[in-house]
């Protein structure tokens, strides 16, 4: 590891614990609150757990090391973001993303993560009667914005993928579920896993340098980072969940048992490296594979729907497309046949003109992701050339226009792509959950039915934003 260990930094792979179970179905199970999903998440999260104690800990010895840890820590994030912005203006080029399908493609690989935001830490509401769980409980409800839909982070991450035209998360690894469903696991193994939920919060919130560049990076390719940039604020040492994390690790220790709690924090801390993490996610990028995967998975769709009349060297889009292995093939026939013009404005390509716009003959065939990829795939040298200040082209500027116009009109309809109960139906929801709420016999029992709507998969929607109100609202006056 470097001078300075980011458990961001480098991700270790789950291997072992995903031969013992699949991955994507553990985390589908225990976003659904699947009461089978109980004894495979422990196995699951021991097998992690015992990987995590193998993997190096830059945490100190002892906890009378962590304040000076942490400011140690901020102060060199802060130094290496500065040293990364000082090259910037000297004329580097973006250190993760070559182009604005890159960052799309960032964005829908740690979507699984993303989906499960503060999940960890929901399995405590159960303790919301205790003052030593009150810092991690209000971490909770404030990644769930304390009950207010533009704030909650799951709800603003989908809205982030609409309005990027990634609402529909490309196929992903089971890897790509393994630090999600870590973080579920967590959740419903809280009781006995407690020092490892708190050793995994602490490492959770430090603010690590890739979130700081990711923010810069996105933004200057014209996709909204407020999510992001949300992140940059709320993790601050001074007074925010970094801080809070702190004091937990120190509020919760046991008299008595203080090294082994310790122990098990640091191994807690470690589960953060598991998993496909964001630098594995940025490097795995390769735009021409991506741009084929798509469109071989489009050749499926579209094998019968072209005319004969077009050719292209001697085959018809049909045939082209009849065998998605062709397709790598094919992409370059259509160059070679004047169809594509490569390192030049996609609008001098007769196929993009096909692809993009209203009137366009294929509108609507690819969304705003694929339509990104094969536009930067054309682009290629036009789009990355000279930076006299290490930023965007003519060209990326005038398509990060585009994509803020397009953000706009996709924001103002963005709440589609969340979990939402039918217009019809809304009253009837709400009428339920007040009923459900008022035949609580007592402050207790209205707490733990709040609490359940709560959950992972539950909090982002009318309901689950109403019960994260009346429960902030009710813990104040605990």
């Amino acid at each position: 590891m470097s001078a300075l260990p980011m458990y961001h930094a480098e991700q270790a792979t789950t291997k072992t614990a995903q031969n013992e179970a699949g991955i994507r179905s553990l985390y589908d199970e225990l976003y659904q609150n699947m009461p089978q999903a109980g004894r495979a998440s422990r196995a699951y999260l021991e097998a992690c757990l015992d990987q995590a104690a193998g993997l190096p800990c830059d945490l100190p010895a002892h906890t009378n090391g962590l304040e000076e840890w942490v400011a140690r820590r901020h102060d060199a994030v802060g130094q290496q973001y500065l040293d990364y912005l000082a090259g910037r203006q000297a004329g580097a080029p973006r250190r993760y993303f070559g182009n604005r399908s890159h960052a799309l493609y960032f964005l829908q690989g740690v979507a699984p993560t993303k989906f499960v935001d503060g999940s960890w830490l929901y399995g405590l509401l159960a303790q919301w009667h205790d003052n030593r769980y009150r810092n991690l409980i209000r971490i909770y409800l404030e990644e769930l914005g304390e009950g207010r839909a533009e704030d909650n982070h799951v709800a603003m991450y989908r809205r982030l993928l609409a309005a990027s035209g990634c609402e529909h998360v490309r196929p992903l690894s089971d890897e790509h579920y393994a630090q999600g469903a870590i973080q579920l696991s967590l959740a419903r193994n809280a009781a006995h896993f407690l020092p490892e939920v708190i050793g995994f919060n602490l490492g959770y919130e430090q603010l690590p340098l890739h979130l700081l560049i990711t923010t810069h990076e996105l933004k200057e390719l014209g996709v909204d980072s407020y999510y992001f940039q949300v992140h940059v604020t709320v993790d601050n040492a001074g007074t925010g969940h970094a801080r809070k994390a702190l004091e937990s690790v120190r509020g919760l220790c046991p008299p008595g048992d203080e090294q082994n709690y310790y122990n098990r924090v640091r191994r807690g801390y470690c589960l953060n490296d598991l998993g496909v993490g964001t630098v594995q996610v940025i490097e795995s990028f390769d735009l021409e594979a991506e741009l084929t995967r798509v469109l071989a998975e489009k050749s499926v769709h579209g094998r019968h729907m072209h005319s004969d009349y077009c050719k292209v060297a001697g085959r018809t889009v049909n045939d082209w497309l009849s065998n998605p292995s062709d397709v790598s093939r094919f992409l370059r026939e259509l160059e070679r046949n004047g169809w594509i013009r490569r390192h030049r404005d996609p609008a001098q390509s007769r196929f993009w003109r096909l692809i993009d716009g209203e009137g366009a003959d294929m509108f609507g065939v690819f969304s705003g992701y694929e339509r990104q990829l094969m536009h930067d795939w054309i682009s290629g040298d036009w789009q990355a050339g000279a930076r006299p200040h290490a930023g965007a082209t003519p060209g990326e500027e005038r398509d990060r226009r585009r994509a803020e116009r397009l953000a706009r009109r996709s924001l103002r309809a963005g709440e589609a792509a969340l979990p939402s109960t039918p217009p019809g139906d809304f009253g009837a929801e709400m009428r339920r959950f007040e009923e459900e709420i008022m035949q609580a016999g007592n402050r207790r029992e209205a707490m733990d039915r709040l609490a359940g709507m709560m959950s992972p998969a539950g909090h982002h929607t009318p309901v689950g934003l109403m019960a994260t109100r009346m429960f902030g609202s009710m813990l104040d006056l605990a």
